[in-house]
């Protein structure tokens, strides 16, 4: 069993902290040291929290080498992806040739990086480089030319639509291709 002492203004802290702390990995952490402070047995600490006796161990010699503030660090940065090297190859070569469908991108991906992915991965990676699906239409049969010319020259009218990253409008593509399904395109701020 390791030995701690606490004093009184770390054991208040401990107390407050277990709960209003935003992280809940960090309220994890000073609620089991607070336990630790109460004089509860390892094994009971271990039941409450519902960690284990690894986790108890290096949590307390957290405590030990840096107090408090060791306690409320995190250290997790997470997974990131293949594509993430890629990205501004891809967001290049995406703004001068936007995809018309997801497999595309998949076949586009794979032809420029190597990296295959699936569709669900590839609609993602698109949306976090701030991309959304248009929708272009077809020209009616009975369009009057004049007009078509006029609505050519006007700049396109914004999407009503929030981008996932940022707020506000974003606005469409600035040469949408008229395929009659839509494309992949990037949103403006």
């Amino acid at each position: 069993m390791l030995r701690v002492d606490f004093s009184k203004v770390d054991i208040e802290a401990l107390f407050k902290e277990r709960y209003l702390h935003p992280h809940p990995w960090v309220q994890e952490r000073m609620e089991a040291l607070y336990l630790k402070s109460q004089k509860v047995p390892h094994q009971d600490i271990q039941r409450l929290v519902k960690i284990s006796s690894r986790t108890l161990v290096r949590w307390i010699r957290m405590y030990q080498q840096g107090g408090i503030d060791a306690l409320k660090q995190l250290h997790w940065r997470g997974a990131q992806g293949a594509l993430k090297e890629h990205q501004p190859i891809l967001e290049e070569y995406f703004k001068k040739h936007p995809p018309v469908s997801v497999k595309d991108a998949c076949a586009t991906i794979k032809k420029l990086t190597g990296i295959e992915r699936r569709k669900s991965a590839v609609r993602d990676f698109l949306r976090s480089m701030n991309m959304a699906f248009r929708k272009t239409g077809n020209v009616p049969g009975k369009a009057d030319p004049v007009k078509q010319e006029e609505f050519k020259k006007k700049p396109l009218s914004p999407c009503y639509r929030k981008p996932k990253r940022e707020g506000g409008k974003c606005s469409s593509l600035t040469q949408p291709i008229s395929c009659g399904r839509g494309l992949w395109g990037f949103c403006g701020a």
